[in-house]
């Protein structure tokens, strides 16, 4: 793992790389960022390995805002990227309000949003792509994506991930694994991406190594696919989520089982060397500590690109000599890593963590418009304004997003609540105060294939063991038990949490909002929530919830939420 001085001697050269400075920082703050400031680069190497990942079906610009709370438990503690606000900035060497500053962290975030503008788009990623294939050569570029790629947009709904694939086709993407794609069913899956028998509509190989049938116990998905560029040998191994049928519904994939597989991920790397394999990668979707203790523990993985988490981190963090990279999501980040490789071994690096900012990147034009055909038909309906923010809407937070907190107002004024559940989710965009609320947005956060909104007696001990569940699930100190996301959003009670505590005794304290006496163990209460992994939940949509309650309130004000104390220790 690396030291802090280590840590900030990659990011200085990571700096001197992506012209990270005073001089460039100055000229940020006037708006004076370009596309070739964007891209510069000292190529390094035989090769040039580009990473994106957890797009979440976000083919326009949008605002998206990093967390200022990720907190880390056990030996992570403290260690990136469980780093937030002024102190990233710092560890990072990242002058205030550059561009960098803007991308990276919450500081600041709606003054530097009004200055720098949106994110991310399709057509300005296809845009920097196209710039490095050409500047490098494409046969010395590959290019790969990490997964959760087709879920979270109204679009993506609509065509079950259709045109997602259609937009990995065009950029060109390579090597892909999944997540989130499996909400849309396993015959969907196989007709996307294919299997270990057939081919699916997507170009890119579908690596998913850690993914076998429950009848025969073997392999569902291709594990590995061998590429040559620059002259070397590339074996790049694909690790889906391991929790798909815990955090996800069951009976979407009823026939196949997943799982870390730490010694099937050993069994694919010792013969992908075999193979002659001179640089081995994994594309992996475990979540960043998962990835961090795996690469611990399974020598001989040059590079895990990992996903799931949404970290974003603007110098590989090294442990043993693994590299692992932290690509972000929503489309607001590239990654860039050349690579040297002597005698079968990678000997050298260089790396840049290239934000997408929208006002500066010239749009692709073939992936303008193929994202214009695929939107131009909703368009009317998306664009349709159901009200104004005042607040600074957002998800991402490892115990509420102020988005969320919206979620939880709907759930229980609409549904006649006393408490609700909201999933801990990471994806959707961020609104600035001002900003109209539009049906785009709305379906953003809430588009997923199974969006019935609940209405259900739960007991106190219930809403207890629900809390606690989630809660180790987060912050069990072995990342082999994290599942990657953020606490379940809870309105219409508070409760006290002890991170560092174990399952059972982390919540406590717990209380009814509406009266102020505490949760009693034995009573029922009437508890809304959605996105149930449970087969045939009844209820509206949560999209229509929300909808409703925006056009109702019409000016959107989100207190402060203070129902959640954490202590530590």
């Amino acid at each position: 793992m690396l030291s802090r001085r280590d840590f900030l001697s990659v990011a200085a050269a990571t700096a001197a790389v992506t012209g990270l400075g005073p001089h460039l920082a100055r000229a940020a703050a006037r708006q004076q960022i370009t596309e070739d400031q964007l891209l510069r680069f000292e190529p390094k190497g035989q090769v040039t390995i580009l990473h994106l990942t957890d797009c979440h079906a976000q083919l326009a610009p949008i605002y998206f805002r990093e967390p200022s709370v990720n907190l880390g438990v056990g030996e992570v503690l403290g260690h990136p990227p469980h780093v937030t606000g002024e102190d990233f900035l710092q560890r990072f060497s990242i002058p205030p309000r550059s561009h960098q500053a803007y991308a990276l962290s919450s500081v600041d975030f709606v003054a530097l949003a009004r200055e720098y503008g949106k994110v991310g788009g399709m057509d300005r990623m296809a845009r920097l792509i196209d710039a490095i294939r050409t500047e490098r050569g494409a046969d010395r570029t590959l290019l790969l994506d990490g997964g959760d790629t087709i879920q979270g947009s109204y679009t993506s709904l609509q065509t079950k991930g259709g045109d997602m694939v259609d937009v990995l086709n065009q950029l060109g993407v390579e090597a892909t694994t999944g997540h989130w794609e499996f909400a849309h069913g396993a015959e969907r899956v196989v007709e996307l991406y294919g299997n270990n028998e057939t081919s699916g509509t997507c170009k890119a190989a579908f690596l998913a190594g850690n993914i076998f049938d429950t009848e025969w116990d073997e392999s569902v998905f291709h594990a590995t696919k061998m590429f040559e560029k620059g002259g070397v040998k590339i074996a790049v191994i694909g690790q889906a989520f391991p929790f798909v049928p815990i955090a996800n519904p069951r009976y979407l994939v009823p026939d196949w089982s997943f799982g870390i597989r730490e010694k099937v991920v050993r069994k694919h790397v010792a013969e992908a060397r075999d193979a002659g394999a001179e640089l081995v990668i994994l594309l992996s979707h475990n979540g960043f500590d998962v990835d961090r203790k795996l690469a611990g523990r399974v020598p001989d993985i040059d590079v895990i690109l990992t996903a799931h988490t949404h970290d974003a981190l603007p110098a590989p963090i090294k442990v043993g000599n693994t590299l692992l990279v932290a690509s972000g999501s929503s489309t607001k980040f590239l990654s860039r890593l050349d690579v040297k490789v002597d005698n079968g071994r990678l000997v050298d690096f260089s790396y840049a963590l290239i934000p997408v900012l929208t006002d500066a990147i010239t749009p692709d034009p073939e992936m303008a418009k193929l994202v214009r055909d695929i939107r131009e038909p909703h368009e009317p309906m998306l664009s349709e304004v159901l009200g104004r923010t005042e607040s600074l809407l957002y998800r991402r937070g490892n115990f509420n997003g102020t988005f969320d907190d919206l979620i939880c107002q709907a759930l229980l004024e609409e549904r006649d609540a006393e408490i609700c559940f909201s999933p801990g989710f990471r994806w959707g965009p961020t609104l600035l105060p001002g900003q109209d609320i539009t049906w785009d947005d709305v379906y953003s956060l809430t588009g997923l294939t199974y969006p019935a909104t609940y209405r259900l007696n739960f007991t106190g001990q219930l809403i207890k063991n629900i809390l606690e569940d989630v809660a180790d699930n987060l912050f069990n100190k072995d990342p082999y038990y994290q599942q990657g996301g953020d606490m379940v959003r809870v309105g219409g009670m508070s409760f006290v949490m002890n991170v560092d505590d174990t399952i059972g005794r982390r919540i406590d304290d717990m209380r009814l909002l509406r009266t102020g006496e505490p949760i009693d163990l034995q009573r029922e209460y009437v508890v809304s929530g959605w996105a149930s992994v449970n087969e045939n939940t009844e209820g509206p949509a949560i999209w229509d919830v929300v909808g409703r309650y925006i056009k109702h309130k019409k000016v959107i004000r989100v207190p402060e939420n203070n129902n959640i104390k954490v202590v530590r220790g």
